[in-house]
């Protein structure tokens, strides 16, 4: 079936409207010690306030609807899982201490990040100027993260746009900070993995 440009568009609100839909069970499966300061959602996107367990089955038009997952290259149990994946990644990829190693730092992510993208996230916390002024300024990080939108999605993939809030002890003091990053989740045998983040702001949006 072939949409009209103004059916196109409802059904990308459609989908933002139901992530929207995941939220407060996403955020509330992960508690950490310290809160981060909520994160701010896009301008354009509906916040991560609100969840059920699964994203609600989504109709468009009268006379009983037309399921929006017939024009999407994932299902509706696959947009939950991905979900899951990227809010559990948020929560641990600015938590650390610099107590901590990075195979320790990377092993909180076993099974949420793909065996290369672990490698890249070890080998980044290791660099030895950051591994030093981490340890130096003995940083405590924890951050939380909530989903504000889908950038893009393919066969297998979602690229999912996302608020990660950090509270940063260092011995100069406490900062608090929001950042936006483009995360990646590809779909594998072992379900829905992280396989790539970078600032939003980076490359072509």
């Amino acid at each position: 079936m072939e949409l009209s440009r103004g059916q196109q568009r409802l059904l990308f609100v459609v989908v933002v409207l139901a992530l929207g839909g995941l939220g407060i069970f996403l955020l509330g499966s992960r508690h950490r010690t310290a809160t981060p300061p909520p994160a701010r959602p896009s301008a354009t996107a509906a916040p991560a306030t609100s969840t059920p367990a699964s994203a609600p089955a989504t109709t468009i038009g009268g006379g009983g609807g037309v399921n929006i997952y017939q024009w999407l290259p994932f299902t509706q149990q696959d947009l939950t899982a991905a979900s899951r994946a990227t809010v559990a990644f948020a929560a641990d990829y600015e938590n650390w201490s610099y107590t901590e190693p990075a195979q320790a730092y990377v092993a909180k992510m076993n099974g949420l990040v793909t065996t290369n993208f672990a490698a890249s996230l070890q080998n980044s916390y290791a660099t030895p100027g950051v591994a030093a002024l981490r340890s130096a300024q003995k940083q405590i990080s924890t951050s939380s993260g909530g989903i504000a939108s889908i950038r893009s999605f393919g066969t297998g993939s979602i690229t999912f746009v996302v608020n990660i809030a950090q509270r940063l002890a260092t011995t100069s003091g406490t900062s608090n900070s929001t950042k936006q990053y483009a995360v990646t989740v590809v779909s594998n045998a072992t379900g829905w993995q992280v396989n790539d983040v970078e600032l939003a702001g980076a490359g072509n949006q």
